[in-house]
């Protein structure tokens, strides 16, 4: 059935089964109505797609939040409270490592300043500032 008829009445001037125009219905997928009313398929269409909510839309989205969150705020937040509580414990005489390196002991602990010793023969010492200190290496 490659053609299909359309049938319609223009007033007076129609004849009753007189053919207006034909289309070629070749690769067409839309659906057609025939004259009794029923509707019918030129080609036969997919199955209908169910309506997708937009929260599963957009669940990607919030996902990749989820994860950027975690690993960009979240984390270095607890590092940051991990250094400051380990910074709090320290007491004189534990020994210390600085973020560049330096061993020494503590000596001093003020509020924005920690005194290490870092020479015993020559008594050398230095003040550096709390955020300095990466690890203590004293065993508690």
């Amino acid at each position: 059935m490659n053609n299909f008829y359309i049938l319609a009445a223009a007033g007076d001037q129609a004849t009753e089964g007189e053919i207006i125009g034909s289309e070629s219905t070749e690769g067409v997928t839309e659906p057609v109505t025939t004259q009794d009313g029923s509707s019918g398929s030129v080609a036969k269409e997919g199955a209908p797609r169910s309506p997708v909510s937009p929260l599963m839309q957009f669940l990607p989205f919030i996902l990749i939040f989820v994860v950027m969150y975690i690993f960009l705020f979240r984390g270095p937040k607890k590092k940051q409270q991990q250094h400051q509580q380990m910074v709090q414990s320290l007491r004189r005489n534990d020994k210390v490592r600085t973020i560049g390196g330096i061993l020494g002991t503590v000596i001093d602990i003020k509020d924005d300043e920690i005194t290490l010793k870092i020479d015993e023969s020559n008594n050398t010492k230095i003040k550096v500032s709390p955020s300095a200190i990466s690890k203590s290496l004293s065993v508690d």
